[in-house]
């Protein structure tokens, strides 16, 4: 009796040291809505202990730990990181993924209106990896996960500071893989596609160019394709999925594309295919004539 309590005890705390080693603390950024809300519970429900972040003070969700945070506020993202790190004595990954959208002609964009895309989505992100990267050093370990966008490969029309703020990601993930390797830490790229989120209805319009005689009736075309094609979108738990493959891998793959078959595959062939062939297909799918 007393050598199967022995043996039960040596399982229990070898499946409690591998819990304890395979659960990752994680941190979400714009975990409150759309991929971000979605992808942080399920990397709870597989095991994890994450932690959310919202701009919004009064957020409450009951499967995450979620802290207020502005990504453009640098003071902001150092005291989340450190109670973080006063909690959990760590951070092993990192997700980048808040982020917003703004569509209008790029002639008629505001300085303020690019800024805020480019604090937003990529300056933001930079310091938040500036704020938890120390700590990743000192562990010897981590991971970093930025969330880009098919768009940050392929340009879309009357969406120009996303999918600039979304290129600029992708050339920073690259150059940061390089810079962190000695120190254990990896970096991954997670690009959808088309998503069924509400992003959609959360993106902010350009007014001005919704009233501009020369711009009005192509952005209006554009915008109901761009709409049509996202409400029509995969299924955004599809990030989810990949985000809990990635932190499960000894060797991730630095770039996971993903989304409609259509979008991935072109997103795939984009350097194959000649300039002229790629732009032509381009204007066809969007009706630019």
């Amino acid at each position: 009796m007393l050598s199967l309590l022995i043996v039960f005890l040596n399982q229990f705390i070898n499946l409690l040291f591998w819990y304890m080693k395979s659960s990752k603390v994680i941190l979400i950024t714009g975990a409150s809505s759309g991929i971000g809300k979605i992808s942080a519970d399920m990397l709870a429900k597989s095991g994890n202990k994450v932690y959310g972040t919202s701009r919004k003070s009064d957020y409450v969700n009951t499967t995450i730990q979620m802290l207020k945070m502005d990504i453009t506020d640098r003071g902001s993202i150092e005291q989340v990181v450190l109670e973080i790190i006063n909690r959990e004595g760590r951070i092993d990954v990192l997700v980048n993924n808040a982020g917003t959208g703004i569509s209008g002609a790029l002639e008629l964009t505001s300085h303020d209106e690019a800024m805020q895309q480019l604090n937003t989505n990529f300056l933001g992100m930079h310091q938040v990896c500036q704020s938890v990267l120390p700590y990743m050093r000192r562990e010897g370990k981590g991971m970093i996960i930025n969330i880009s966008s098919i768009a940050g490969m392929i340009a879309v029309p009357y969406q120009g500071f996303y999918s600039a703020s979304k290129f600029a990601i992708e050339g920073y993930s690259e150059a940061l893989a390089m810079e962190v390797y000695p120190f254990g830490i990896k970096v991954c790229l997670i690009e959808p596609g088309d998503m069924k989120t509400d992003f959609t209805t959360n993106r902010s319009i350009s007014e001005t160019t919704n009233q501009d005689v020369a711009y009005k009736e192509y952005f209006r075309r554009i915008m109901r394709i761009i709409e049509r094609s996202e409400q029509n979108g995969s299924d955004p738990s599809l990030v989810g999925q990949t985000l809990i493959k990635l932190i499960q891998m000894r060797n991730p793959p630095f770039r996971s594309i993903i989304g409609p078959t259509a979008q991935v595959v072109f997103a795939h062939l984009r350097h194959l295919l000649p300039t002229r062939l790629r732009q032509y297909m381009i204007k066809k799918n969007y009706k630019i004539e």
